[in-house]
């Protein structure tokens, strides 16, 4: 999750209670649709609710002004809920709305990709990635509002990838970086200049960090804004749009990772000891753990999800230097594993 969510601090509200005037009437339209963009859900009439975190207190105040610039009124309180209505019964509100957001991207993702036909014209094809670049920003604007982290994102991050994969199926790319992500060797990945997103946060510092430790201890890191970056030669693309190495159905990228240490002939630590992938018991449980936070599903109810999410919130809250975040990182999960191994002896 860090799929690009800001970071909420649970049973903690932010209420907007505002009056708009009936006049002018565009007003009225204008504040409801920033509230739509900015993700908050009416509890009450004229009473909207966001969770408290990075970014979301500032959202109101903005709205605010409009409001009360408009001729309205409008106040902003933080609250904690203790009667009649549940922190639940407030977060079901968030999660249907963004279930039904993200059923639209499907929807209209399944749409295209029935359209697709064998030799289509240079114009069609052109057509249909412009409509699919809109579908990616669309599906990324409510990545950013989807506080709770609902599985609707999975399906339709996935329909999306595959609409995406068959535009460019036939499209040449140069200087590709020629790996089989399921092959058997680590050798083909080591040397490597690994390639990610800017912002790295949990699922990225946890991968960067298992590649060090198990794939690669030279590994150098390039951190990017994402969308549309081809890999130079001699680059491996992870957790970002059409890597080599990032989620796979219900899998983060850690997990995809790790299965590749798996079935590599001989992985071994930066000690020098060797590993065994699933077989590692400590690993699996770092990959549970980077699992339950990034998807938000509780697949693995891990108790120390919490604890590490909090660590890595802590990291990023402090530092925006990727390198930085990875190498703090790095300190967090090597003492994790050191943990979870010494309870397997």
């Amino acid at each position: 999750m860090n799929v690009g969510a800001q970071r909420t601090l649970a049973l903690s509200w932010l209420l907007l209670i505002h009056q708009i005037p009936a006049k002018p009437a565009y007003l009225r339209v204008k504040i409801w649709r920033r509230l739509q963009g900015i993700g908050a859900v009416a509890v009450k009439n004229a009473v909207h609710a966001l969770p408290m975190g990075e970014g979301t207190q500032e959202d109101f105040e903005w709205l605010l002004r409009e409001i009360v610039e408009g001729g309205g009124e409008a106040f902003l309180c933080e609250t904690r809920l203790i009667d009649a209505l549940t922190d639940e019964q407030v977060q079901k509100l968030f999660d249907e709305a963004r279930d039904a957001d993200y059923a639209e991207i499907v929807k209209e993702t399944r749409s295209l990709i029935k359209s697709l036909r064998p030799k289509m014209k240079t114009d069609a094809v052109n057509d249909l990635r412009a409509q699919a670049a809109r579908l990616r920003k669309r599906l990324a604007d409510i990545a950013s509002i989807d506080f709770f982290g609902v599985i609707g994102r999975v399906t339709a991050e996935s329909g999306l990838a595959e609409l995406e994969a068959r535009l460019t199926e036939d499209e040449p790319v140069a200087n590709k970086a020629k790996v089989d992500p399921k092959a058997g060797s680590l050798g083909t990945l080591r040397g490597r200049t690994w390639v990610t997103r800017q912002g790295v946060h949990v699922d990225r510092i946890a991968s960067a960090w298992l590649i060090r430790k198990f794939i690669d201890p030279d590994a150098r890191f390039k951190f990017v804004m994402g969308k549309g970056y081809r890999p130079d030669e001699g680059e491996l693309r992870f957790d970002m749009f059409q890597a080599e190495f990032t989620h796979e159905g219900d899998k983060c990228t850690f997990e995809v990772l790790l299965d590749r240490v798996a079935r590599s002939d001989v992985a071994k630590s930066d000690e020098g000891k060797n590993v065994g992938g699933k077989s590692d018991p400590a690993l699996r449980a770092i990959a549970e753990i980077i699992h339950d936070i990034d998807l938000r599903d509780s697949k693995y109810a891990r108790d120390e999800a919490v604890g590490i999410r909090t660590l890595i919130d802590g990291i990023a809250l402090t530092t925006s230097d990727d390198l930085e975040r990875l190498a703090r990182g790095a300190e967090v999960f090597n003492n994790l594993y050191e943990v979870f191994s010494k309870k397997r002896q």
